[in-house]
């Protein structure tokens, strides 16, 4: 029943379903994560508030991106091959990774978000179930950029 419905719909809807789902969580992310930098940097009033709202929008973005790449590639590429299985993800976290990877001119970061896109793949295609296949891939080259940005370049 879940494979059929999948078909019917156009990948831009999946996409875009994506990009509101995993965007509100990188959201939620950015909220936290900006008020505890914020907090350890010593900003207090209008200068946090700043930081805070740079940091909620960044994270926001960011995971609204590679939602939206990863699920739009994932689809292209099932109805493509005509198959609905790990390989899909494989490839998407790939080209999620890589292109997330890609704006930051850093190839330290590109080998790192798709090894993290294709681990994530890996790792969700042991359970037969491409839902968690998708959400695995996303969180973990998510945590891998999170975890690449917060560190000096």
């Amino acid at each position: 029943m879940d494979a059929q419905w999948y078909n019917d719909v156009p990948c831009s809807s999946i996409a875009v379903e994506s990009i509101i789902s995993v965007g509100t969580g990188g959201l939620i992310w950015g909220s936290c994560a900006g008020n505890y930098d914020a907090k350890h940097k010593g900003l207090t009033g209008i200068d946090r508030a700043s930081f805070v709202a740079k940091t909620v929008g960044k994270y926001g973005f960011q995971c609204g991106l590679f939602a939206g790449i990863f699920s739009f590639t994932r689809c292209g590429v099932s109805r493509y091959r005509k198959k609905n299985d790990w390989v899909n993800a494989l490839v998407a976290g790939g080209v999620a990774g890589a292109a997330i990877g890609a704006g930051t001119r850093n190839w330290k970061q590109v080998n790192a978000l798709v090894a993290g896109g294709v681990a994530g793949a890996a790792i969700g295609a042991g359970t037969r179930n491409w839902k968690q296949v998708a959400v695995m891939t996303a969180f973990l080259s998510g945590f891998c950029a999170i975890a690449d940005q917060s560190q000096a370049i």
